[in-house]
Parts: C-alpha cells; sequence; structure tokens
C-alpha cells in the first residue's frame, strides 16, 4: 500500500511538472507583459505549494506543524497576490496581500499562545 502511495505521488508532481513547463495560462495577464509564461509558471508553483501546505494542514502529526503550515500558507498567498498584481496590472491585489500578511501574523501569534496555554492578555 505504501509503495502505490508512493508510485501516486511520483506521477502527479511528474504531471505537476510537466503542466508547468508545457501549459502557461496565458489567460490571466494583460498583453503585452514581458515575461508572462515565467509569471504563469510562478503561478502554478504557488498554487502546488498551496496545496502542499493544505495537506500538512490536513494530516499534520501535531498541531505545531499546523500553525507552521498556516503561516507558510499565508505567506505564500501574499506572494501569489504579488504575482497576480504585476501580471495583471492591478493594484488592489498588493492591498489583499498586505491584510492577509496582518491577519495571517496575528493568529499565528493567537494561536501559538493557546497551544502554550496562556491567555491573550499574558
Amino acid at each position: 500500500m505504501k509503495t502505490f502511495k508512493w508510485i501516486i505521488g511520483v506521477v502527479s508532481f511528474t504531471t505537476v511538472g510537466v503542466l508547468i513547463i508545457v501549459r502557461p495560462l496565458p489567460f490571466l495577464f494583460y498583453p503585452g507583459l514581458p515575461y508572462s509564461g515565467l509569471f504563469a509558471r510562478a503561478l502554478y508553483i504557488f498554487i502546488l505549494s498551496c496545496f502542499l501546505c493544505l495537506l500538512r494542514i490536513c494530516r499534520g502529526p501535531t498541531s505545531a506543524d499546523r500553525i507552521v503550515a498556516i503561516d507558510i500558507l499565508g505567506i505564500m498567498i501574499v506572494g501569489l497576490c504579488a504575482i497576480l498584481s504585476i501580471s495583471t496590472a492591478r493594484t488592489w491585489y498588493i492591498d489583499i496581500g498586505i491584510a492577509w500578511a496582518l491577519q495571517s501574523f496575528i493568529s499565528t501569534l493567537a494561536l501559538s499562545k493557546y497551544l502554550e496555554g496562556k491567555g491573550f492578555d499574558e
């Protein structure tokens, strides 16, 4: 059974790797953008990394692992907002990224205090 899971993992990572290299998403970007293929591939990589973080959040062995995965997911979403802002020439993605970073930082602090067993006023 473990070998079967490894085979499924290798096939899925190979498929996503080929998708990143061969088939970028041109419809997201405004016309005339230099390096649009680079931005499309970066977008694919961010989406794949977000799914891997979600997998770690669901299957994390301890709650500390889950908190770290949530923090990493917040950082990656800020990067995803930056890539989308550059590639679509819309600045409101940056505003979303800043708000998400602040919320992610505060939630990570709150969850870590909760795991330590301390109150929010300590």
